[in-house]
């Protein structure tokens, strides 16, 4: 009898994950593909997207012209369709980057999106289940293609680099340009990597590393000279003091004082510390596609600003993690938890930035949940 029971627990189990699995998937095939039908029909669409700021962007660089002139950024946003209820908008990551047409943009980003999962599949060992469509409906990943932002370039960069580190350690170095357009989201694991570079001598992948951005900073000298200065000015403007970013640093800096800007570079400082602690007993047999997860997922966590977007670099851990859990009510509340964001995605429901709080270290702690559930090479779902 207790045997028929535990049977029907798993089975139980089972159809739990995979109606989850079935919704969060579906969900999110239908927000894609709504959302490419929409793009080109809708006039001022690219307008309210982060889109619009990469548009204007390219174009001050084409024209040799300061891409952070607040007043030109505010002539091309507007006449793409940004809504008078923003100010100025400026790209925040550093001026190494271009950026292509509205919906060509929107294909992009979802290529990488399919690539990135496809090589933590494969890394993983092609396993015969469906564990892959929840990175594909990862819903920050979603968030990301919906807005246009570029975390999903730097989830590619990211993967590359954990494919190819260990093979083709150049390429693998090359790479990580892209995930410089996302710089703060990986200052823990880009200190363990500095010290995994100095233990296993890997120089190939700084000189890759080197001569990607060596070649972007050259060639965005010459498109726009003004441009690091740009920079520099606009991440000192008070506005971004007064804004708020849904992640813990800047909830503790408004918290303490919204004027000690230290604060939210503290808990990332006190994360490298904890980083370089977790590196060094390891150090021997250091494993990015491992041992990495857990460092990627502290980083965001720690990050001095983080948006939800940003939080599609948590695929390769999770997708990691859920091959290895043999939990069905954890994968299952992975599933859910994206539908809960895809749910107010479809419904148009205006959430508090605040409440995204959650986000960040919610994946953190399911990943630690489902590492301590393992017990096989994969998870049993199939």
């Amino acid at each position: 009898m207790a045997k028929g029971r535990d049977i029907s627990a798993n089975k139980s189990g089972h159809t739990l994950a995979d109606l989850s699995i079935a919704v969060v998937s579906g969900l999110g095939l239908a927000l894609a593909a709504l959302f490419l039908c929409v793009v080109p029909l809708a006039g001022n669409m690219a307008g309210a997207r982060d889109f619009v700021v990469y548009w204007a962007t390219g174009q001050q660089l084409v024209h040799h012209a300061n891409p952070y002139d607040a007043d030109a950024m505010m002539r091309i946003e507007r006449a793409a369709g940004l809504s008078t209820g923003y100010g100025v908008l400026y790209m925040r990551n550093p001026p190494w980057g271009l950026r292509v047409g509205a919906l060509l943009w929107s294909l992009v980003l979802m290529a990488c999106l399919a690539a990135s999962v496809r090589m933590i599949w494969q890394m993983q060992g092609r396993p015969g289940n469906r564990l892959h469509w929840l990175g594909l409906s990862f819903a920050p990943a979603l968030v990301c293609l919906f807005v246009g932002q570029t975390a999903l370039f730097a989830l590619l960069g990211y993967v590359l680099f954990l494919r190819l580190h260990g093979t083709r350690p150049f390429l693998a170095g090359a790479s990580l340009w892209l995930c410089a357009l996302k710089p703060h989201l990986f200052l823990p694991v880009g200190v363990v990597l500095v010290a995994w570079i100095l233990v296993s001598r890997s120089y190939k992948l700084v000189a890759g590393a080197a001569v990607a951005m060596a070649a972007s900073c050259a060639a965005t000298y010459c498109m726009a000279p003004a441009a690091w200065t740009g920079y520099l000015h606009m991440m000192q403007a008070p506005g971004i003091v007064r804004e708020f970013i849904p992640c813990l640093s800047d909830a503790l800096r408004l918290w303490l004082s919204p004027q000690w800007m230290w604060v939210q570079y503290l808990p990332v400082v006190l994360g490298c510390a904890w980083a370089l602690g977790y590196y060094w007993p390891r150090r021997r047999a250091w494993d990015w596609n491992k041992d990495g997860s857990l460092l990627m997922l502290v980083s965001l966590f720690l990050a001095p600003y983080c948006w939800l977007y940003d939080q599609a670099l948590a695929i390769p851990a999770l997708l990691q993690a859920a091959y290895r859990t043999r939990s069905q009510g954890l994968l299952a509340a992975l599933a859910l938890a994206s539908v809960a964001i895809e749910i107010e995605l479809v419904c148009g429901i205006k959430i508090p930035s605040a409440l995204y709080l959650w986000a960040a270290p919610a994946w953190l702690a399911w990943y630690l949940l489902a590492r301590g559930s393992g017990a096989g090479a994969f998870s049993e779902y199939t």
